[in-house]
């Protein structure tokens, strides 16, 4: 009988030891578009979402990204800890339009921050947008963006 429970124990707690230090793969998914690039990119929305993002994943395919969904307009500040990949972050106001773009080395805690407040965070491969030329300014479309209003 003490054998079962503590093999029980053992099987019950090894989910949440075990995702603590694997990829989430299971987050849904938005269609993006930066010109005539279409990105597929998983939502990371919740808090716990946005604190594991990117970590412990191995690859990632060149169109795929996450974007970071926050709750209101802030400075958002992100590091690479636990995170394999290099990868740039496109700090996106709500209208789609980049505020700036910062390139973060693997495995680190320095800190790369938006230059103003912002809602969305959308990681890719390193070089990914200065491959596509896509810089600050630059806007992005999709479901999760405003549109600017053509009239202005």
């Amino acid at each position: 009988m003490t054998r079962f429970i503590l093999t029980l124990l053992l099987i019950l707690g090894q989910p949440v030891a075990a995702w603590s230090q694997t990829a989430q793969s299971d987050l849904p998914r938005v269609v993006l578009q930066a010109g005539m690039y279409q990105l597929d990119v998983q939502v990371a929305a919740t808090p716990l979402q946005r604190e594991v993002g990117l970590m412990y994943r191995q690859s990632m395919p060149t169109h795929e990204g996450m974007v970071f969904v926050f709750e209101q307009a802030q400075q958002q500040c992100f590091w690479m800890k636990n995170t394999l990949l290099p990868l740039t972050a496109a700090f996106v106001a709500d209208d789609g339009v980049i505020v700036n773009l910062a390139d973060m080395k693997p495995q680190t805690t320095d800190s790369h921050c938006s230059d103003k407040p912002v809602r969305f965070v959308l990681e890719m491969n390193q070089g990914w947008f200065a491959k596509r030329n896509i810089t600050q300014g630059f806007q992005l479309k999709g479901p999760l963006f405003k549109a600017k209003n053509k009239a202005q």
